[in-house]
């Protein structure tokens, strides 16, 4: 059976294809925070003495980085004393541990914010960080399910077999890393890759997108003139939330412009170091989801390895380690052995984040990531950027399957009691970090 295709919102972030064969049951997801709960599961275990304050923190409707930046201004302490393992969802109720330095917990009861609670768990001598995560645990709601219960109970229990079947789903990044309405960071992110720096201030600024507002759609089309008069007025209508923007536009603003890279460098520069080589990574993650498509398009395993593929290994903690030089290039007298470590979930196929160290593999998949590189234009040494060298890209690897066990929750298939005459159901599973939950949710709904 042919792949199914899928929409060409999905296409536009390199994503071609459905993996599972069985028609969604299409619906909606984040009708309400509630619909989409998300609990970060962490390898710590924390104690009752430390310089640290460990706290669990609940939110809906929040931004993390915003939430920390209002939990900081509350205790009257820097953000930076605030440490936490992972970016949440705003649109979700989310649940994470957060470490807060030298602060006692009766000065907790200052943050009283809408939406947010804090738990006191206990304390520690090490500040929660990235390396902490393990994966996340997620309970979701899909609502405005149409159709009889029974068969939309069939057509989850058909798609759970067959990725139960493949060992997980291909390990897509997800639209969050390239922005829900406005997907535009990987087309920066190329621009800088190819040394257009103008180009790529441009395109955060003025490329305009079909759901944006009126007011954005109106400053972004004055930007695309890009003479001074039209760039001050666009600076003028540019909406407030947009800050990133403003900050940039009144940076080309300062003087003399024209086609004077000098002032669109000042202009980029002018971003948070963490979004300018965000800008890098969404590239990659772009590239990483055109080389699985066509992975797909070949037909070729996920869940096995073929000969010249490059793998990586279980850490202590159960996730794929990723580290350079624990890789290994697969040879014809290991292949069947890895693929024993493959089926028992100890070992990953791979596929590059493009960088300027990346190595293809030497088989049909190294074919597949020239071809990619080639169709775009670009070269691994153009992932060293002269101009601003800091936002350069070694490369790393990522497996190409995500592992996950999807359940249905015990109430099944039922009567949605937001959109009558219409059904819900809640899929539970768990992910390992980096790995997106709208990129299983998608095979379930199929939402073309």
């Amino acid at each position: 059976m042919k792949l199914k295709q899928t929409s060409e919102f999905e296409k536009q972030i390199g994503i071609w294809f459905y993996f599972t064969k069985t028609d969604g049951i299409g619906g909606v997801i984040k009708t309400k925070p509630t619909d989409f709960s998300v609990r970060e599961i962490t390898n710590r275990e924390e104690g009752i003495e430390g310089k640290y304050l460990i706290v669990e923190l609940t939110k809906e409707n929040w931004d993390t980085h915003n939430l920390i930046r209002e939990i900081s201004r509350r205790l009257r302490v820097s953000k930076n004393r605030i440490g936490f393992a992972g970016t949440k969802d705003k649109s979700a109720r989310t649940t994470q541990k957060i470490s807060i330095w030298d602060v006692d917990e009766e000065e907790l009861e200052r943050v009283r914010i809408t939406d947010v609670s804090l738990k006191l768990i206990g304390r520690s001598n090490k500040a929660i960080s990235l390396g902490d995560l393990y994966g996340n645990e997620f309970e979701i709601v899909i609502r405005n399910i149409e159709g009889r219960k029974t068969k939309i109970k069939q057509n989850i229990e058909a798609i759970t077999t067959e990725i139960e079947n493949a060992g997980g789903v291909p390990n897509f990044f997800g639209v969050q890393r390239f922005g829900i309405r406005r997907p535009i960071t990987h087309v920066v992110g190329k621009h800088l890759i190819k040394g257009e720096i103008k180009e790529a201030v441009m395109s955060y600024i003025a490329d305009i997108f079909a759901d944006e507002s009126e007011e954005a759609k109106q400053a972004r089309l004055l930007c695309k003139e890009g003479e001074l008069k039209e760039l001050k007025e666009s600076l003028k209508k540019m909406p407030s939330f947009l800050r990133y923007e403003k900050a940039m536009l009144n940076e080309l603003v300062k003087g003399v412009r024209g086609s004077n890279e000098a002032d669109f460098l000042s202009a980029f520069s002018v971003l948070p170091k963490n979004l300018q080589k965000l800008f890098v990574h969404a590239y990659q993650s772009y590239l990483f989801n055109l080389v699985l498509s066509h992975r797909l398009k070949q037909n070729l395993p996920l869940n096995e390895a073929l000969v010249g593929d490059v793998v990586c290994f279980r850490n202590e903690f159960g996730l794929a380690d990723i580290h350079k030089d624990r890789m290994e290039r697969i040879t014809e007298d290991k292949i069947e052995g890895i693929n024993r470590l493959i089926k028992r979930g100890r070992a990953f196929v791979t596929a590059p984040l493009f960088g300027y160290e990346t190595e293809f593999a030497e088989n049909v998949e190294g074919e597949i990531e020239r071809k990619v590189l080639e169709d775009e234009g670009v070269e691994l040494k153009d992932f060293y950027i002269e101009k601003i060298p800091e936002i350069s890209s070694k490369g790393t690897r990522r497996p190409v399957l995500a592992p996950v066990q999807v359940k249905l929750s015990d109430e099944g298939v039922s009567d949605d009691d937001v959109n009558p005459g219409r059904n819900k159901v809640k899929l539970k599973f768990f992910l390992p970090k980096g790995s997106y939950a709208t990129v299983v949710l998608r095979e379930y709904m199929k939402a073309v």
